[in-house]
């Protein structure tokens, strides 16, 4: 066994000393708690982060082709569902899936009130993942049919206004030009995504009653959404697909749609740096505190080894093993503290939110076995850096005046 390492093991056995032993285990629990801060945060607002974009981007998808010709309010100028277009995106590196959609403003009509809807239009390809995972009631609309469909499904904000239930008839109205066309729609399912933005107006159908409503054919849409296998990659792929549309054709991504969401999302990155700074700081006084508690308790022991020849390289590489032990095993508390409070959150929700404030009804986990390795091997990094400044002590230690002392 290496010199230095085996004198490391003889110092402070469980923690005996009657100085540095309490402080050691101070410092370890500190370095433990730190991590366990660390872990917790990042996780929560990474999943805080990921939660929050995945139902933006379940609404509008990643990236949105339009025509670029300008229109009133929900009066969608149609594109051809069958343009060369289409089949480029496709083959782009990157693009996951192509869907089409248009939209149509409305209102419920019930005996006692009147509620104002967008009402989105999906076909049979449409990617409905996104609704399947947020249904609270009922099913999906059946879109199997040769004939346009009149199921849909509305969010639990909706039916809550309007005293709707599963299989209601609805009396819904919608623009056409200066006039409106009447449906009689059937509620199916009833979704919540805690948005209120989107909550509080759109309703999911059949994309066929749209066409027939705008009297468009059967290969005119209101464009195309784009999704997208890698979210970080959104903005090359986005300038790629820009490449190949022609000059009546608009893009737009979901960070263009809602860039104040997106800017908000974007914020707490800096929340999360200063939360790893300063509990970074925190281990550090931490094991430093404990190790130069060390030092002065050892004072006789180094004068001793200094004696017997022992360089002061030596010297410093005995305590610093012993930091090291102490920020190991720090970290190993926090990070299994950590990884167990992130598991149970994440499979039982037990802190919950108001969905109002916050936009979900629970606090979100994102657990990334990177995110542990990196936070654990910085942690340590960074505190045998600091180690290295009270370590320089040991120098100026004169082992004939601490042996004389003695």
């Amino acid at each position: 066994m290496e010199f230095e390492r085996f004198i490391a093991k003889k110092f402070l056995p469980k923690g005996q000393s009657k100085y540095s032993g309490p402080l050691v285990r101070i410092a370890t629990y500190s370095i433990a708690l730190g991590v366990l801060v660390m872990i917790m945060s990042v996780s929560i607002l990474r999943g805080f982060q990921g939660e929050i974009r995945n139902k933006v981007v379940g609404f509008g998808s990643h990236i949105v082709v339009k025509n670029y010709q300008l229109s009133n309010a929900y009066e969608e100028v149609p594109v051809n569902s069958d343009r060369p277009e289409v089949q480029y995106i496709q083959a782009i590196p990157g693009v996951k899936h192509i869907q089409f959609f248009a939209n149509k403003g409305g209102m419920i009509k019930t005996d006692d009130q009147i509620h104002g809807v967008i009402m989105k239009g999906v076909d049979v390809n449409y990617d409905s993942s996104f609704f399947a995972q947020n249904l609270v009631d009922g099913r999906l609309f059946d879109l199997s049919d040769t004939l346009p469909s009149n199921e849909v499904i509305i969010s639990s904000t909706i039916a809550h206004k309007l005293k709707l239930q599963l299989d209601d008839k609805i009396r819904t109205y919608f623009w056409s030009g200066d006039t409106y066309r009447a449906r009689a729609l059937k509620v199916v399912g009833i979704y919540n995504t805690d948005l209120t933005e989107f909550d509080n107006h759109y309703i999911v159908g059949d994309l066929r009653q749209i066409q027939k409503l705008n009297n468009w054919e059967p290969n005119q849409v209101a464009g195309y959404e784009i999704l997208v296998d890698n979210f970080s990659r959104l903005t090359p792929i986005a300038n790629e697909i820009l490449m190949t549309l022609g000059y009546d054709l608009s893009l737009t991504t979901i960070i263009d749609e809602y860039p104040a969401m997106f800017s908000w999302l974007d914020l707490l990155n800096s929340n999360i740096v200063l939360i790893i700074g300063i509990m970074a700081l925190v281990c550090i006084v931490a094991v430093i505190s404990a190790l130069l508690i060390m030092i002065f308790e050892k004072t006789s022991t180094i004068g001793l080894l200094k004696t017997l020849g022992v360089t002061n390289k030596s010297i410093r590489k005995i305590f610093l093993y012993k930091s090291g032990q102490i920020i190991l095993k720090g970290i190993l508390i926090g990070e299994g503290i950590g990884l167990l409070l992130c598991l149970l959150q994440k499979q039982f929700k037990i802190v919950r939110l108001d969905s109002e404030s916050y936009s979900m009804s629970f606090v979100p986990i994102d657990i990334a076995p990177v995110l542990f390795g990196v936070i654990g091997i910085g942690t340590f990094i960074v505190c045998i850096s600091a180690m290295l400044i009270p370590a320089s002590y040991i120098a100026k230690i004169n082992p004939a005046k601490t042996i004389k002392v003695e």
